[in-house]
């Protein structure tokens, strides 16, 4: 009985989602009877992506630089906002779609537009740099309400948009969705070394944190012991650091992951403040680690945010990586006094 309601439900999307192509790619999105959308809007978001995909297999075959001119990228078909976007990832890793079929089995209507997931990419990078070589990716699009592409990002984990809708029950879905592309948002712009928008999104007086392992005396085990000792940044401070670090590294890969069933929870206190508990892998030209992301962030309106914390902690405290970091001693939004 599951299986067959199941296929029914999918019928019912392919019902809803005429197939249109565009190029040499294919691109069907899928709604069902709950998605409010216009057959019209739809097939304009097939086609434009469909546009985009083509555009993008294109110059990476043809180790090029993307064409998004108003001939190539009419303003109908991509915003210049996106445009941007593109082309920062594009110059820090070029990439492509391996699949001249898409099929994505639900479109999510959100209050001002719709979000398409699990876009599959490929990167590959130029000039013998073993950046993410051969890697499996995924990308999240963004579409206005008459089907025109307003953003594009990496989402590095297929899993984070099940685990973080599952994780904070006390998140309503669209505040839920909104913190899930945020991260996906966030992520990126560390990976394209935007720091333009990192500088916007930190509130003046952002408190930064990061923890560092040392090895302290313990008088009762007579023995010395890891302890995680924390430095606090303000805002001038940690931009300036980032400054240094994206000059010093050709690529930097950023990758979040939720941490456990809550990682997304509400204040009780003040409400438009949430607070995400990440799993942070950083990956770059001449230093890699692993560690947990603790943000702070707060809604100023539906669309508008800024991050009041942000902490790192090690995921080891030795480098044999035997010893863990307690899961208790994560911060989290209680360790905070808003």
């Amino acid at each position: 009985m599951k299986q067959f309601f199941i296929a029914g439900i999918m019928l019912m999307a392919a019902w809803f989602a005429p197939k249109m192509q565009a190029g040499n790619t294919d691109v069907r999105l899928l709604t069902d009877s709950y998605t409010e959308i216009s057959p019209a809007v739809l097939e304009a978001m097939q086609n434009n992506l469909a546009t985009l995909l083509d555009e993008i297999n294109a110059a990476n075959s043809e180790g090029r630089a993307l064409q998004l001119s108003y001939d190539r990228m009419p303003q109908h078909t991509m915003s210049q906002e996106a445009k941007g976007t593109l082309q920062a990832l594009w110059d820090n890793v070029h990439f492509y779609c391996p699949d001249s079929e898409i099929v994505v089995d639900r479109v999510w209507p959100l209050q001002k537009t719709y979000m398409v997931r699990q876009i599959p990419l490929i990167m590959n990078p130029q000039g013998g740099e073993d950046f993410a070589t051969g890697t499996y990716q995924e990308a999240t699009v963004d579409f206005d309400k008459t089907g025109r592409i307003v953003d594009f990002y990496f989402v590095f984990d297929s899993q984070q948009a099940e685990s973080m809708e599952r994780g904070g029950k006390v998140v309503d879905l669209e505040r839920r969705i909104k913190i899930l592309k945020f991260c996906d948002r966030f992520a990126t712009w560390y990976s394209t070394k935007n720091i333009d928008k990192l500088t916007q999104i930190f509130s003046d007086d952002a408190l930064i944190i990061t923890g560092n392992v040392t090895q302290v005396y313990d008088r009762e085990g007579g023995a010395m012991k890891p302890k995680v000792t924390y430095k606090k940044q303000n805002k001038q401070e940690y931009l300036a650091n980032l400054r240094r670090a994206f000059a010093r590294n050709k690529y930097i890969k950023v990758e979040f992951n939720p941490v456990g069933e809550r990682a997304v929870t509400q204040s009780l206190e003040k409400p438009n403040f949430y607070g995400v508990r990440l799993h942070q892998a950083w990956r770059s030209s001449n230093y890699n680690d692993d560690g947990y992301v603790f943000l702070l962030w707060e809604f100023l309106g539906e669309d508008d945010y800024i991050l009041h914390v942000r902490t790192w902690q090690p995921e080891y405290l030795d480098a044999a990586k035997t010893q863990a970091l307690p899961t208790d001693d994560i911060f989290s939004l209680s360790d905070f006094d808003l």
